[in-house]
């Protein structure tokens, strides 16, 4: 199954007024993608943080991560079901979770169909949750098989680390789920500018799901800026600008786009340039070399 219809969401929080009417507006966002086609769901990072406005503790980032806690099976639990009902794969939208050792981390986890499911920890904290949210990396990178090959989750920040996705494609990525959050226009750009390059380097499809609008009552997704985007290498086959898709920025709703991984192969195998291969050539020259200008000779 080379060929795969993929849905990035343009997910905006809302304020929902219980666990029930969160679950219900899951239900709505995954029907209409699985209606258009949808086989593969990508939702963003902190997605499932739109559930701390049923908290009752407005601006207290510690309160709601609390009271988020007992919820987590109810946000994965939801996307497991939606998942086995519509019959699609589904990167569940991000949320904080404890560790039974204490330790909070970032998680995105990906659904099947038959309900398995693999976690990715977000490696790399950005200032704000290490600043402000005492929210620690994960220490494993990690890639999962599904119909259409092995796929890598790489989480917002951890996009703009390239050692990071090229594990993954060592490990035979050839697609990478990009979840994002970010407040600022600028920050978005630093998300798809790695996204982008992270596509370039491993030869393989990329696909970016932002939060959007606004959520004030949450100090962690209080603004969202974003557009979501499916980015491939720019080479032979694929688009020039390595652009397969990129959305309306900050309008919600779903971008779909309609992907042949055996492309990829292809590319890695025969294109223009081979990124994926060379690689080795220049990953790790050692140290670079600090010379003074001297008179030409």
């Amino acid at each position: 199954m080379a060929r795969l219809r993929v849905a990035a969401a343009q997910y905006p929080p809302e304020r929902v007024a219980s666990p029930d009417a969160w679950r219900a507006r899951a239900e709505r966002w995954v029907a209409e993608a699985a209606g258009n086609g949808a086989e593969l769901l990508v939702f963003p990072e902190y997605g499932a943080m739109e559930l701390t406005a049923t908290a009752g503790a407005d601006g207290d980032l510690a309160a709601q991560t609390a009271a988020l806690q007992p919820l987590v099976p109810l946000v994965f639990g939801t996307f497991a079901d939606l998942a086995r009902r519509h019959g699609v794969w589904v990167l569940a939208p991000g949320v904080p979770v404890r560790r039974p050792d204490g330790r909070l981390r970032n998680v995105s986890r990906l659904i099947a169909p038959d309900g398995r499911a693999g976690e990715q920890e977000k490696l790399v904290p950005t200032r704000f949750e290490r600043e402000h949210w005492d929210l620690g990396g994960g220490d494993a990178v990690r890639v999962f098989g599904t119909p259409w090959g092995r796929l890598g989750v790489c989480i917002c920040y951890d996009a703009e680390f390239p050692l990071i996705a090229r594990a993954q494609a060592e490990a035979g990525a050839v697609l990478l789920l990009v979840p994002s959050c970010t407040d600022t226009a600028a920050g978005w750009h630093r998300v798809r500018v790695g996204a982008a390059a992270r596509a370039l380097e491993n030869q393989c499809f990329v696909v970016q799901s932002p939060t959007v609008g606004a959520a004030p009552w949450c100090p962690a997704i209080d603004v969202n800026v974003g557009a979501a985007a499916v980015y491939a290498p720019p080479d032979v086959g694929m688009p020039d600008d390595g652009v397969v898709a990129i959305g309306t920025m900050n309008e919600p709703g779903w971008l779909y786009a309609d992907l042949d991984l055996a492309a990829v192969e292809r590319v890695r195998r025969e294109g223009q340039v081979l990124n994926l291969r060379h690689w080795p050539d220049h990953a790790r020259p050692g140290p670079a070399e600090v010379r003074e200008l001297t008179a030409p000779i």
